[in-house]
């Protein structure tokens, strides 16, 4: 297990996606989640002497981290400060323009979760935040503070499947009249009060999932991501995506599917219309799953689901 040893956080899915993406051990590839690094090794350690890597990352303290964990790699590696919507810039403006393979792993890495001063996870009380890249104006702080309690209800409902989604926003709207909910402790007691007794799971988990969501955009920058990284790609390169909860598994089986079928004609017609011709094939009819072996050390693995895409 030594290719997984990783201080940052051990790599979901690791073997699974490496066997699958690295097509051509001289080709180029991205990895849009950088993270720990701990996918990007793996890619660099089974890259021959001509293969290259990009990583990308918007959050300083990742990159910083990877820089030093991979610095003996610098002959073949690149890492970009950038958010992964942002791809196409990217391969631009180093003057890349196709590559083998693209790797993007969505789940927040545990890093960023067990830091008490990004305000992520509620088992620490710390300020509202939940900025991936810290550049960013909006905050946790600014959605719980200033949205209304119709577009509260909508995130917590659409983002976190939450179904005390309305008392839950009600109950943040009537805090707020007396004070500025600041803190992530605040928060917390606020939905326990929305749930009932005895509840199996954390009642804040929807919820801090929905704000996180919103605050970062993540749903509207990965289907923005997943299609300009499939443009990115050479004929016969793949693209790699690891989700972790049913909204963002949702819509990349929705592209996958939208870009490996040809005519979107009615089934009526007798010939095809539209002229539609499928741009990619499936690699993964059903998303991989964990292993039973990798659910015994990594908790984080559970819910992960991998889907694979190669372009025509």
């Amino acid at each position: 297990m030594k290719e997984l040893e990783n201080e940052y956080h051990i790599p979901v899915l690791y073997y699974e996606t490496l066997d699958n993406l690295i097509v051509n051990r001289n080709g180029i590839y991205v990895d849009c989640t950088l993270g720990g690094g701990g996918h990007s090794e793996g890619i660099l350690q089974r890259l021959d002497k001509d293969g290259r890597l990009i990583s990308i990352d918007q959050d300083d303290e990742a990159i910083k981290f990877a820089e030093k964990r991979l610095q003996k790699y610098s002959d073949k590696w690149k890492v970009m400060k950038s958010n992964f919507e942002n791809i196409d810039v990217v391969l631009y403006s180093i003057g890349v323009e196709k590559v083998d393979g693209i790797l993007m792993d969505i789940g927040v890495s545990s890093t960023q979760l067990d830091d008490p001063e990004r305000g992520f996870s509620y088992r620490y009380d710390a300020k509202l935040d939940m900025r991936m890249n810290r550049e960013q104006k909006i905050t946790a702080y600014d959605i719980v503070n200033e949205y209304s309690e119709e577009k509260l209800r909508e995130i917590f409902f659409e983002y976190g499947e939450e179904k005390f989604a309305k008392k839950i926003a009600w109950n943040i709207v009537k805090k707020r009249e007396e004070k500025k909910i600041e803190t992530t402790g605040e928060l917390v007691e606020i939905i326990k009060k929305s749930y009932p007794p005895k509840s199996q799971k954390h009642p804040a988990k929807k919820v801090f999932q929905a704000i996180r969501i919103e605050v970062n955009r993540e749903l509207e920058v990965l289907e923005k991501a997943i299609k300009k990284s499939f443009d990115s790609l050479k004929s016969g390169g793949r693209l790699a995506i690891i989700t972790f909860h049913s909204l963002e598994d949702r819509i990349v089986k929705n592209i996958f599917r939208e870009l490996s079928i040809g005519c979107k004609c009615p089934k009526e017609l007798p010939i095809c219309m539209c002229n539609e011709v499928a741009r990619g094939k499936l690699i993964t009819k059903k998303p991989i799953v964990s292993s039973e072996e990798e659910l015994k050390f990594n908790n984080r693995a559970h819910s992960a689901k991998l889907r694979i895409i190669e372009k025509i």
